[in-house]
Formats: structure tokens, sequence, C-alpha cells
């Protein structure tokens, strides 16, 4: 007998190391949601508070277009890409509202075929600006990197060129988990040898998401989502600090979707699995 997917949370780290022009690294304790957003819409939210108000809430309307089902917005986007045999699972990695508040730097829409393939990968990526930009990997697999081209502005210490890498595990023995790691490379100082500027990762074990596990979570971190912001702010004041190159804030891409196909090129791909 099949028994429906349940919604998760994971808890574990998000690490960030920065290498030029003077090392700045950090690691920090963080909880995500883990939402299998097709088997919601068929039976239900469970223990998830989903457009409602609570301590830890999911909000359709903090992704995509702002519409009320994000699941349909993502099928409407993945369509409009040629991508019509995503019909699987959809499982979504994301931050939550916590007390009312959040703010996502990256969520991840992990696309599966009827037979449990991964088909794609939408990477949604916010700005403390307000601003949301998407990458879209066809075709990608589980633990082999893929690259974009990087067109939206993230952080004023970071120039708007270059490529993102990003390798993505899954596992379920003997624990569920997860990986999200993205590289950055600036491709601009010949003295880095094809090294990334940034090597970031988000990690971590999932349990069902239940009473006791979302109490976990909001005992344990209360404040979490005011926390990433927090910590995006104080590390860019470390990297002022610092001396880090700043650059101004360009227009958005015209296109609100980057979509991508390029593997990462052979003799760096040894280098990038997390």
């Amino acid at each position: 007998m099949n028994t429906a997917p349940v919604a998760q949370i994971g808890f574990g780290q998000v690490r960030h190391t920065r290498h030029r022009p003077q090392r700045n690294a950090f690691a920090y304790p963080t909880y995500f949601l883990m939402l299998p957003m097709r088997s919601l819409r068929s039976h239900g939210p469970g223990e998830l508070a989903r457009n409602r108000r609570a301590a830890i809430s999911f909000q359709d309307a903090d992704h995509g277009d702002g519409r009320s089902d994000s699941l349909q917005w993502l099928d409407e986007l993945l369509h409009q890409h040629g991508i019509d045999d995503a019909q699987g699972e959809v499982w979504l990695h994301t931050y939550p509202r916590v007390l009312g508040y959040t703010f996502k730097p990256v969520s991840f829409w992990y696309c599966h075929r009827i037979d449990g393939t991964l088909r794609a990968v939408l990477a949604e990526v916010n700005n403390t600006f307000g601003e949301r930009h998407c990458y879209l990997l066809d075709a990608p697999h589980y633990g082999q990197p893929c690259e974009a081209t990087k067109v939206f502005h993230v952080s004023p210490f970071c120039p708007v060129r270059g490529r993102y890498r990003f390798v993505f595990m899954r596992t379920d023995h003997p624990t569920p988990r997860t990986v999200a790691r993205i590289d950055y490379f600036d491709d601009a100082s010949p003295d880095a040898a094809g090294q990334p500027l940034l090597n970031t990762s988000v990690s971590g074990d999932l349990q069902p998401l239940e009473a006791r596990s979302l109490r976990r979570a909001l005992w344990s971190y209360p404040a979490m989502t005011f926390g990433v912001m927090a910590r995006i702010h104080w590390q860019a004041v470390r990297l002022w600090i610092k001396r880090a190159p700043f650059f101004r804030q360009p227009p958005a891409p015209g296109d609100f979707v980057t979509a991508a196909t390029l593997p990462a090129s052979p003799a760096n791909a040894e280098h990038s699995h997390p």
C-alpha cells in the first residue's frame, strides 16, 4: 500500500565561506521546511499551518508571483519552459514564517517525474532589496554539479557576473537528509585559478513535521527568520570592515527566470561535491 509523502522539517546548518580578498567564514544552526506540494494539495496540510496565522507557518504568497496556490504557478512556469513531464512529487525546501516574519534567501523546488526521478530544480532567490529571481536547472541529477550564469544582484559585495555551481544531495538511509550547495565563481581573478569566490551550503536531517518537531524548532530557535536577516547585515558589516569590493545594485534582469542546462565541466566537477 502506497503512503503519501508527509511534510518534513529539517534541522541542520548553513555554511558560508568567502575566499577573497580576505577569508570570511561562518556557520550557524538552522531549520527549514521540506514540503511535498502535490501531496499537500491532495491530502491537506496536516500539522502545517498553511496560509493562516501561527507561530510557524507557510504562506504560498511568499513564493512565485504571490498567488494563493504556488504549485499552480510552478507548473505554469515549467510548462512555459518546455518541461511537461514533472508530474511527480514536488518537494519545496524553504524557510517558514516565524511569528509572522520571513526572509528566504533561496528556496529550492525539486520537481520529479512520475517514476520518482529528478526532472528539474528551480532555485528561487530573494535579495534584501525586495527583488526575486529564479534559476531553472533542466535535467539535473542528485550528486552531480550543474551551472547557471549569475544574472541577479544578491550582495553588494559580489558582482553580477560569473556563474553558480549547484550540487544537490538527498538520502533516506540511515537518516533522511538533504544538502544543497551553491558555489559562486566570479571568473574575474587570474590568480584564482578557477577557484570559487564563495562556497555556501544548507544541510539538515529531516523528520516528520508534527507538533513535537514544531515545538523543538520554535523553542530552540524562537526568532530564526529574524536571525537570518540580522546575520546577513552583520556579515555585510564584517565584509565592509575587511574592505571587500563594493558593487552598486544594477537593474533587475528583464526575465524573471534564467534557464540553464549547462553541466559543470568534467575537470572541476570532482571538486564540487559536498
